[in-house]
């Protein structure tokens, strides 16, 4: 790993390509609020400016990851000694053509699903309290109320190995919570095209209200979180799993176990990565013991 006057070197050569930071704490880059710090972060403009920071990243065997808004991820509390590309600062373009969108990595779902409603075009609905970006809901195929981003997608855009490839929804092997992108860690998602539907925008906007309020009422949004924290398995959601445990208000440390919806894991003040996996496990290790079901994470594990 590079050190001293390597890194000063690293740095000036990324700053060729795009805006860096160094440092970075994961506490401001996710919405957990967890984590160690970032070497390098970094905003490329374009796809060129991305293609010169990941030879980069090659010539000197760094690690790189991209980051949209951090909604779902866990990272750890050990520093990260590669690069985080973030794409929202520029890959935040978009374009409607009929009932067609056409959306930048780096936008925000929730803002294309607003957008989406003036329009009077349906179809993003569910996705409009997602705080995420539309690489980020892609990588994970993100979802709520039974539906999720391989409904809507049609082709996604992807950078790999130095060329911009144009793969079809059924390339992608979009699954729950999955998605081809999970096992290519080094694929880059570049946009995604998005079939609407015409609707009527009264409709539309009181269902995205409604969703809203819901929310608000059944989860924990004051405090740090990434959402649910486990996926539902087949047959029973996991909130009752851990609500059948026992655990409702479980902490350790300053990770809890939300008492307003048990599969949201909260930090509730200064926690640390390693408490919250703590109690993700002690979770799944009761839940096994209990009902001999398997409690998977929803939530991405990086820098473990």
């Amino acid at each position: 790993m590079a050190r001293g006057n390597d890194e000063e070197m690293i740095q000036e050569e990324l700053e060729k390509f795009a805006t860096v930071e160094r440092d970075v704490s994961f506490t401001k880059m996710t919405t957990l609020r967890i984590g160690g710090l970032a070497k390098y972060v970094v905003y490329p403009e374009n796809q060129y400016s991305l293609s010169g920071i990941l030879n980069i990243a090659k010539e000197n065997h760094l690690p790189f990851k991209v980051f949209g808004k951090g909604s779902n991820i866990l990272c750890s509390d050990e520093p990260y000694e590669g690069i985080i590309i973030r794409l929202d600062r520029h890959f935040n373009h978009f374009y409607f053509k009929d009932n067609l969108l056409v959306a930048e990595a780096g936008c925000s779902i929730i803002a294309l699903a607003h957008e989406a409603l003036k329009r009077s075009l349906s179809g993003l609905e569910f996705a409009s309290g997602i705080p995420a970006t539309v690489g980020g809901v892609t990588f994970m195929n993100a979802g709520a109320y039974k539906c999720s981003m391989s409904d809507v997608i049609h082709r996604v855009c992807v950078f790999i190995d130095g060329e911009i490839v144009w793969l079809r929804n059924e390339d992608c092997k979009f699954d729950y919570r999955k998605s081809v992108f999970q096992d290519h860690l080094d694929w880059i998602i570049l946009a995604v095209e998005i079939k609407l539907k015409p609707g009527n925008e009264e409709e539309i906007r009181e269902l995205m209200e409604n969703r809203r309020q819901r929310r608000y009422d059944s989860q924990p949004l004051d405090k740090p979180s990434a959402g649910s924290i486990f996926r539902n398995p087949v047959n029973i959601p996991a909130w009752k799993l851990i609500e059948g445990i026992g655990y409702r208000g479980k902490r350790i440390g300053d990770a809890k176990v939300s008492e307003k919806h048990v599969n949201f894991l909260i930090n509730d003040d200064n926690a640390k990565a390693s408490d919250f996996l703590q109690l993700v496990e002690e979770i799944q290790e009761e839940v096994k013991k209990q009902y001999g079901i398997d409690l998977y994470m929803e939530v991405e594990k990086f820098n473990w």
